[in-house]
């Protein structure tokens, strides 16, 4: 079947989302494309995905693939990276099994990746993860020894205005299931009131649910422009050298931020900030719980984030487990509502009902004899 359509195309997949329409032709270039990736890929509604790159080198059984390819989205893999010289935003490509034409003329031919062929990659890349394990492990060595100070020294903190001491703090990354995870805690957040720090990506699904963070933190580069003019401050995630890419946006955009140096990635930051500016307790919703969403995070060993979690722990919640255990609490104001309206519905009862009111006056009648009244 030949789909014929308008390219859009960028090697990071997270801007191009913001850019998809259901009848585009999507043009990536992502190896090992992970869930997160794919769900913001399903939720443009466009219906083929091509990939310069492989969607699952075997690397570690990648779970990104197999959402797209359930959702029956036609998946074309190492189509090479010349394509990107070939063909331009916006031009109209068809795609003809596996080949892709412009103007009659072929540009680039990848493998058409069926369901079955990413399930059987899928069962060969899990006997690697021991390996990966292997390596994650010795990487978080070798950070713990390269950078000890991130999880015992106390880093130079920037001036934030909001107050965090002895509040709790709501953390949202975008991460596995963030958006699903934030709507059940609609009533904590309502009933608790928190801190509201959105990671880059992660302030646009904040927005998207009708809050307003007090804090977008990160390297402002997943952040939608609505959010980052919505939230009271922003803090730009900087390199240990003191760079900071971030901050040119900002600036372009007319906006002021401050500036927060340290190592590890922006999730990390985040926590760290909480957690030195001493936050009650950290709700971290989208966060890594296990070695394949580690993986797809596309670090090698994440190491900074594992010592993140070993510095904050003991104030550390995931947003699935208070969903789980919080249970909202009826107002004050609910409860009156509830007996005012109850309470007229009764003299209604009574004013429209003949019987009723007799029955009442021969109820009052006895009590005030007994009293003698």
């Amino acid at each position: 079947m030949n789909i014929d359509g308008i390219a859009k195309l960028d090697k990071k997949t997270k801007n191009l989302v913001k850019r998809l329409n259901p009848d585009n032709i999507a043009i990536i270039d992502q190896e090992d494309l992970d869930r997160v990736t794919a769900e913001s890929l399903l939720d443009t509604g466009v219906q083929i995905v091509i990939n310069s790159a492989q969607y699952i080198t075997g690397r570690y059984p990648n779970t990104g693939p197999l959402l797209l390819a359930s959702a029956k989205v036609k998946l074309i893999e190492d189509a090479g990276k010349e394509i990107f010289k070939l063909v331009n935003e916006g031009d109209r490509v068809m795609v003809k099994d596996s080949s892709i034409y412009k103007d009659a003329k072929m540009v680039a031919k990848g493998n058409i990746l069926t369901l079955e062929a990413i399930e059987d990659k899928m069962t060969a890349a899990r006997k690697n993860l021991s390996g990966e394990l292997q390596d994650f492990a010795v990487n978080t060595l070798s950070y713990v020894q390269a950078e000890k100070g991130f999880i015992l020294d106390k880093p130079s903190l920037p001036e934030i205005k909001t107050q965090i001491k002895d509040r709790p703090v709501l953390i949202v990354v975008r991460g596995y299931d963030y958006k699903q995870d934030l709507r059940m805690l609609r009533s904590y957040i309502r009933d608790i009131k928190p801190v509201i720090i959105g990671v880059d990506g992660g302030a646009d699904a904040l927005v998207e649910e009708g809050y307003k963070p007090d804090i977008i933190i990160g390297d402002m580069d997943s952040a939608g422009d609505k959010a980052l003019r919505l939230a009271r401050e922003l803090v730009v995630h900087a390199y240990t050298n003191g760079v900071a890419p971030g901050l040119k946006r900002i600036e372009k955009l007319g906006l002021n931020a401050l500036v927060f140096k340290v190592e590890g990635t922006s999730e990390d930051v985040a926590m760290v900030l909480a957690y030195e500016l001493g936050a009650e307790i950290i709700v971290l919703v989208g966060s890594h719980a296990n070695l394949i969403e580690f993986l797809d995070k596309g670090r090698k060993g994440m190491a900074s984030t594992f010592l993140a979690r070993l510095k904050v722990g003991d104030r550390l919640v995931d947003a699935k487990g208070v969903s789980k255990l919080y249970r909202s609490k009826p107002k004050v104001g609910y409860l009156i509502t509830i007996i005012l309206a109850a309470f007229i519905t009764t003299i209604i009862i009574i004013m429209s009902s003949p019987q009723v009111r007799n029955f009442v006056s021969l109820v009052v009648s006895r009590i005030r004899l007994s009293l003698g009244m």
